[in-house]
C-alpha cells in the first residue's frame, strides 16, 4: 500500500477488512461441513441468518431481494459471500445484496458479477442502488435476475 503526502497510509477500509474476515470464516465454514450434510440448506440457512441481523430497512428490503431472487431464478443457490447474501449457479456468485449498513454506505446494492449475462452493446450496469423495494422494483429484479442466468 502507499502513502499519501500527508502521510496517513492508504489501504483497505475497516469495512473491507471485516468483509474479507467474513469471507475467510465462509471459506473455513463449508471446507468444515460433512460430505453427506445438506450444504445447500445450510448456506440458505446462512444467508437468511445474515438477513436477519440486518437493520430494519436493509432487512426488509434483503428479505425482498431474497423472495424474489429465488421466485425468479430457482437455479441460484443462496450463500454467504463476503458475509453477503449471494446467489450462485453451479457455484459461482451471480448476484449479491449489499446492506448500506456494511459499507456505511447511502444505499443498499444489488449487484451482479462476470457470470451474470446482462451484456448490453460495450457497456451495461453490474451494480443497482436500492432505497425501497416496491412492486416496480421486485419486476425490475426478477427480470434481471432471469436475463442474468439465462
Amino acid at each position: 500500500m502507499s502513502s499519501t503526502e500527508s502521510g496517513t497510509h492508504e489501504g483497505f477500509t475497516a469495512e473491507e477488512r471485516a468483509a474479507m474476515k467474513d469471507h475467510a470464516q465462509e471459506l473455513k465454514t463449508a471446507a468444515r461441513r460433512s460430505p453427506r450434510a445438506d450444504k445447500a440448506a445450510e448456506a440458505k440457512r446462512d444467508v437468511l441468518a445474515k438477513i436477519t441481523e440486518m437493520q430494519d430497512s436493509d432487512r426488509i428490503m434483503a428479505e425482498r431481494v431474497h423472495a424474489v431472487i429465488t421466485a425468479s431464478a430457482p437455479a441460484l443457490a443462496p450463500k454467504l459471500w463476503y458475509g453477503m447474501p449471494a446467489y450462485a449457479l453451479d457455484g459461482k456468485v451471480v448476484c449479491f445484496f449489499q446492506s448500506a449498513e456494511k459499507f456505511k454506505a447511502r444505499y443498499a446494492t444489488l449487484g451482479f458479477s462476470d457470470q451474470a449475462k446482462l451484456d448490453e452493446g460495450t457497456m451495461w450496469a453490474a451494480g443497482f442502488a436500492l432505497t425501497e423495494v416496491r412492486a416496480e422494483v421486485e419486476a425490475r429484479i426478477g427480470a434481471l435476475v432471469k436475463q442474468a442466468v439465462s
